[in-house]
């Protein structure tokens, strides 16, 4: 990780359409299409009403406009935001597995011929290499400290652009508790995903730690 460092991304960064797309579905398969609506309008992407960004790796979407979606989900739902993200995060994560196989870099593992430790760490790599090989600034890490697997994204869009005094990326955590119950078959609630590290918060990257309950 030490060769790693922050991404200074500049505010119109450019971002895939799959992913973008990605997290509409989530949110639509979690909030309905009327809260899809509601949230796309809070954020000033009224144009993506009824009208998604294509399903390709094309730079097509601005890193910013995920990253308003996500902040005005928090908005939208009040306390109940953080839960809900997680929920969208699992959504869309289930939907790109599904969906976009090569986003996901999860195609072709054999998960069950190795140890449940070493399958989380395989899906986490996968997860890693699909976005890296997707988009062109992307710089991840994955790590194993005393048991604990650490995934740390040094070029976030979830907190792009944004200010907070607390982590903010809850549509993250959410993703990688499912790329959990992707690798193992449990339920989510078997694993506890804390973000250590938030960009928006003025750290130099976003960390996230993963242990089993």
């Amino acid at each position: 990780m030490a060769e790693l460092h922050k991404v200074n991304l500049p505010e119109d960064a450019p971002y895939v359409n799959a992913m973008l797309l990605q997290l509409l579905k989530g949110i639509e398969e979690v909030m309905g299409t009327h809260g899809l609506n509601a949230v796309l309008r809070l954020s000033g992407l009224e144009r993506y009403v009824d009208n998604p960004p294509p399903n390709n790796l094309e730079f097509g979407v601005l890193a910013r406009e995920y990253a308003a979606l996500n902040e005005a989900i928090e908005q939208f739902t009040g306390r109940a935001g953080k839960g809900m993200l997680q929920r969208i995060g699992r959504s869309s994560f289930r939907w790109g597995v599904k969906e976009q196989s090569a986003v996901m870099g999860l195609a072709g593992i054999a998960l069950k011929v190795l140890p449940v430790q070493l399958r989380k760490r395989a899906v986490l790599l996968g997860v890693r290499k699909g976005i890296m090989d997707t988009v062109n600034y992307a710089s991840i890490d994955v790590q194993e400290e005393n048991g604990v697997l650490v995934f740390t994204d040094y070029a976030c869009v979830s907190c792009h652009t944004r200010h907070s005094e607390q982590p903010v990326c809850h549509l993250y955590v959410g993703s990688l508790q499912e790329a959990m119950t992707y690798a193992t078959g449990k339920d989510f609630k078997a694993f506890d995903v804390l973000e250590t590290h938030c960009l928006a918060r003025g750290d130099d990257f976003c960390r996230f730690e993963i242990r089993d309950h």
